[in-house]
């Protein structure tokens, strides 16, 4: 195999013209409907894509009962679940512990619901008798002695984790008693169900954070319900797990992995489609939008567990650079990504910016761009010859409203590296309010053909 050090092709754009992916490309094309929601909507990423653009191209590239598809940054699954629906095999690999747990339940279709429903219902009892007992209603209102009770709350590293308001303290009490209710079932069969069940109602009833897309801090909730909400969650997934009952549907996992390094995860010449959306390079901390879940089930307990995680994803933003970092050593040659790197760095010597963040920034687009053509050169092994391939991607302006066209510089990237570059398609369009220009959210469409030097 090519090494990926010596990327010597010439960079050049993808020999098609965009276009729009069908009637999707306005604003609701991200949108879900009422017929996607079982299994997806166990628990679904904010910033996930929807359900429908995976079945354009699992039309489009012929998949099948004998095909192989692979979401190498799966998030919280909506490929992998998708291509089970229709009865084809997918694997999914994922860096983030708790989207991987996510997405391993949303997959896991053999559980009886019936007694998912009874042991939730168990464990609801038992959570309320115990807030009982301290004095606490769990239906928000405040009983007489309540306000002595000590409440409990994260030890004070996981404290230090989360987002600063992410939830009250009344209600965090509240969720820890039903967490440890909930564990103590733990050699139950459906206890992952009912975490993931746990897990929704944490982030989306109990706390109070927002999405918008961004995760926020709203207004605080002092109290609120938290037994009934979980009951609500484990009911719906009952109710899909039921649907699915008498049905037969292929094997389909999601392992823990890091996407630069698909190799040691996977088969030699083993997949036949790819459908995907990595991160964007920009400045969400992916780990921050599922941080408050990841921290209270104890997917996450430590900075130095963090750092760890944060180490095996692809770096997208100035929180996961580090001292060491050389994958920008995979694009050292590719003229369009040095040209925007020096762009930014130029931009932040103008404007006087000198924080350890803004010296990143250059760095951030460098090691992006590098660690995805690691991630694509690496990916050759495991691909069957004709293999296609759908990346999700959007223009970004994060950095000093720098424009960085992701579709086309992934197309060059892809191209230089033996793939064939089909087409660029235009998903949908967005509004970005620092730069006043609309940024194209894109696929990249290519074919692996089956040689490499």
């Amino acid at each position: 195999m090519k090494s990926t050090n010596q990327l010597r092709l010439p960079f050049g754009p993808p020999p098609t013209k965009p276009r729009a992916l069908g009637a999707g490309a306005g604003a609701g094309a991200n949108r879900i409907g009422a017929e996607d929601l079982p299994f997806h909507d166990w628990y679904r990423f904010v910033l996930s894509y929807p359900p429908h653009l995976v079945d354009a191209y699992l039309d489009e590239f012929g998949a099948g009962p004998a095909s192989l598809v692979l979401d190498p940054f799966c998030g919280t699954g909506t490929t992998i679940v998708q291509a089970k629906l229709r009865g084809i095999a997918a694997v999914g690999l994922e860096a983030n512990p708790f989207a991987r747990f996510a997405t391993s339940v949303k997959i896991d279709w053999e559980v009886d619901p019936s007694s998912l429903v009874a042991g939730a219902r168990a464990i609801a009892s038992e959570a309320a008798r115990i807030l009982e007992s301290q004095g606490i209603n769990d239906n928000g209102a405040l009983r007489d002695g309540q306000k002595e009770h000590v409440l409990r709350g994260l030890d004070r590293e996981a404290a230090k984790l989360i987002i600063t308001g992410s939830i009250s303290p009344l209600p965090l009490h509240k969720a820890l008693v039903l967490l440890d209710c909930l564990n103590r079932c733990k050699d139950q069969r459906w206890h992952s169900h009912a975490l993931l069940a746990f897990a929704k109602a944490l982030v989306f009833s109990t706390s109070n954070l927002h999405f918008g897309p961004e995760v926020g801090v709203g207004k605080p909730k002092a109290d609120t319900p938290v037994i009934a909400p979980w009951i609500g969650e484990a009911a719906r997934i009952a109710g899909d797990l039921a649907s699915a009952s008498g049905r037969s549907f292929p094997r389909c996992e999601a392992m823990l992995a890091d996407a630069r390094r698909p190799a040691q995860s996977l088969r030699p010449a083993s997949v036949d489609i790819v459908i995907t959306s990595p991160p964007y390079p920009n400045e969400k901390d992916y780990t921050r939008t599922t941080r408050l879940e990841s921290v209270v089930l104890g997917f996450i307990k430590t900075r130095a567990e963090l750092r760890e995680r944060k180490k095996a994803l692809i770096r997208s933003n100035t929180r996961n650079i580090f001292k060491g970092d050389d994958d920008d050593r995979y694009v050292r040659e590719h003229p369009g990504i040095q040209r925007i790197a020096e762009a930014i760095e130029q931009r932040r010597i103008e404007l006087g910016k000198t924080s350890g963040f803004e010296r990143n920034y250059a760095k951030v687009t460098q090691n992006y761009f590098g660690g995805m053509a690691r991630h694509l050169s690496e990916l050759r092994t495991v691909l069957r010859p004709g293999a296609r391939l759908a990346y999700v991607v959007g223009d970004q302006a994060s950095y000093l409203r720098v424009m960085i066209r992701t579709g086309q510089l992934l197309a060059e990237i892809a191209g230089n590296l033996g793939y064939e570059v089909l087409r660029i398609d235009l998903f949908r369009t967005r509004f970005a309010t620092a730069t006043k220009e609309q940024l194209r959210e894109e696929v990249v469409i290519l074919r692996w053909p089956g040689n490499h030097g």
